[in-house]
């Protein structure tokens, strides 16, 4: 049986619409059941709170539970690799930190690719640390400091939560740039390198600012400076690292992605929809206190923003000759 050339075309046009419609229809449907969003660490820390919140701003937005769900270890690798290995239809997110930049260099062996396997929705916030000494260190300025570190070298210690972390990567960049000998004293965990700190054991770490907020404000940490390139409005008389160590720049992202080959339908719905939670005003003062500060944008703007951070600590664990444990 033959067509007119003209029904012909029809049909073909209409054929190969067919294998969109699904997909479209899918992503209108989107999300039809709870959406889980994989945390590489444990549950109480920033990255988990965190993912809490823009979580709750998307079950109360669109209608279906975004559960979070705490895989840790591997400083964050088992989370992403369950998510890059999860189906990629919008089900499974992960909540994207700093570490996710470092693990490319720290890590040889990684079932996957970060930046190819995880395609990022939205940068949430740009976190601050800050560096806190003990009281008993003879500095209240970063000049100060340097000059301390300088004059005792090799018998200043500096605390992180592990070789490869931020912490441990923010004060390896300081000592770089401000060409200071500290020694790296590395704790299971953030926040026993903060009770060691507060104790005296140790005179410095580069800490996550809500792991030391509460210290510095009860006077029994002193905070010298933030490694942003900005204030913060929670420290607001506490300067920054770049404004004595020109250059210095050491913060982390939060951010939200999902496996690759998800539906572009799914992630600029959940990129415009998470974009409003972050003008909101009680989700961006939980932030602010934090120590974040919120950024938003679009899935590219936050591909660009974890590349260049992976190629920046690249090259300070490079440098400096860290090994993941």
């Amino acid at each position: 049986m033959k067509f007119p050339r003209r029904t012909f075309l029809q049909l073909a046009v209409g054929a190969a619409a067919l294998p969109a419609l699904p997909r479209t229809s899918s992503a209108q449907a989107y999300p039809s059941r709870p959406v889980r969003i994989v945390v590489g660490f444990a549950a109480g820390g920033a990255t988990d709170i965190q993912a809490r919140l823009m979580g709750q701003w998307l079950s109360d937005r669109l209608g279906q539970q975004f559960i979070i769900e705490n895989r840790a270890g591997a400083s964050g690798n088992i989370g992403t690799e369950a998510v890059a290995k999860a189906p990629a239809d919008g089900y499974t997110l992960l909540q994207i930190v700093t570490p996710h930049a470092i693990n490319a260099a720290l890590y040889s062996n990684l079932s996957f690719d970060f930046i190819r396997d995880i395609a990022p929705i939205v940068c949430s916030a740009r976190l601050a640390y800050v560096v806190v000494v003990h009281p008993s260190v003879p500095a209240t300025t970063i000049p100060e400091f340097i000059a301390y570190a300088k004059a005792n070298p090799g018998r200043v210690n500096y605390g992180s939560a592990g070789p490869g972390t931020p912490q441990n990567i923010a004060c390896e960049l300081f000592k770089m740039m401000a060409g200071v000998n500290l020694v790296h004293v590395p704790y299971r965990g953030g926040a026993p390198a903060t009770t060691d700190l507060v104790g005296g054991q140790i005179q410095v770490i580069f800490a996550p600012v809500s792991e030391s907020i509460q210290y510095i404000k009860a006077g029994t940490l002193r905070a010298l400076a933030v490694t942003t390139t900005k204030r913060l409005d929670v420290l607001p008389d506490v300067p920054t690292v770049a404004d004595f160590v020109p250059g210095y720049e050491a913060s982390g992202v939060a951010g939200i992605g999902a496996p690759r080959d998800t539906p572009v339908e799914i992630i600029d719905m959940l990129n415009k929809e998470l974009n409003a939670g972050l003008a909101d005003s009680k989700v961006k003062a939980r932030i602010v206190e934090l120590g974040g500060t919120v950024l938003g944008g679009s899935p590219a703007e936050f591909r660009t923003i974890i590349t260049d951070a992976t190629e920046k600590w690249a090259k300070v664990i490079k440098f400096a000759g860290i090994k993941a444990e």
